[in-house]
């Protein structure tokens, strides 16, 4: 019969040379503590628990926060009325833009009106301004606004045939086309510009609902 040899792995000896670095480093520490003295190990061991229970603290808190949570902004809510600007090419830069521009956003912040404009580019004549105004009034604006020559006298020609719609012209003009048409009211220009647009606007969106 064939005897079966067991391998038993002995461990490799530490090298003399790392036995003893590891015990001149193990001297060194045990004779800075003695030469820091009790008291100072103290404060360094309460130090060191300190920090240890901030710490905690900080974890335990994270995860357990009681803080009610803060409110998301709340949108604008807005009825289904529009209300429409026809401006020239200069949008609402022009100053009398701008201020009509203000005074529809003083009357949308009261009647939570939805606010829009649309400029004129390319020529700036009463044919050109029509396809802009005609756009307005496809997409549902039951307020139109207009601002500049041209674009007053396309929306003063279309009143009568828009009874529905109310129109508030800027400028020094009176009446409409049809002078039978009641749903116009003229805003002149003036110091007191803004707060008439949105007294108009504000007429026209509740003779409206």
């Amino acid at each position: 019969m064939s005897k079966q040899v067991r391998q038993v792995t002995q461990a490799r000896p530490v090298p003399a040379e790392r036995q003893g670095r590891l015990t001149r480093v193990g001297q060194a520490m045990i004779a800075g503590l003695r030469a820091l003295g009790g008291r100072t190990i103290a404060m360094i061991a309460a130090a060191l628990a300190v920090v240890l229970a901030v710490i905690v603290t900080g974890i335990v808190l994270s995860r357990h926060d009681s803080r009610p949570p803060i409110p998301a902004t709340r949108a604008r809510h807005y009825t289904d009325t529009d209300a429409c600007l026809l401006t020239d090419h200069q949008g609402i830069n022009g100053s009398t833009a701008a201020t009509v521009w203000r005074g529809m956003q003083d009357a949308s912040l009261r009647t939570h009106t939805r606010v829009s404009y649309s400029s004129v580019t390319g020529e700036q004549s009463t044919a050109n301004a029509r396809p802009f105004l005609n756009a307005m009034l496809q997409s549902s604006c039951e307020v139109v606004l207009a601002v500049g020559g041209v674009e007053v006298k396309a929306a003063q020609e279309t009143t009568g045939r828009y009874t529905k719609v109310g129109f508030v012209l800027v400028g020094g003009g009176s009446g409409s086309a049809d002078k039978t048409a009641t749903n116009v009211s003229w805003v002149p220009t003036g110091d007191s510009l803004r707060e008439e647009v949105a007294a108009a606007v504000e007429r026209a969106v509740d003779a409206r609902n």
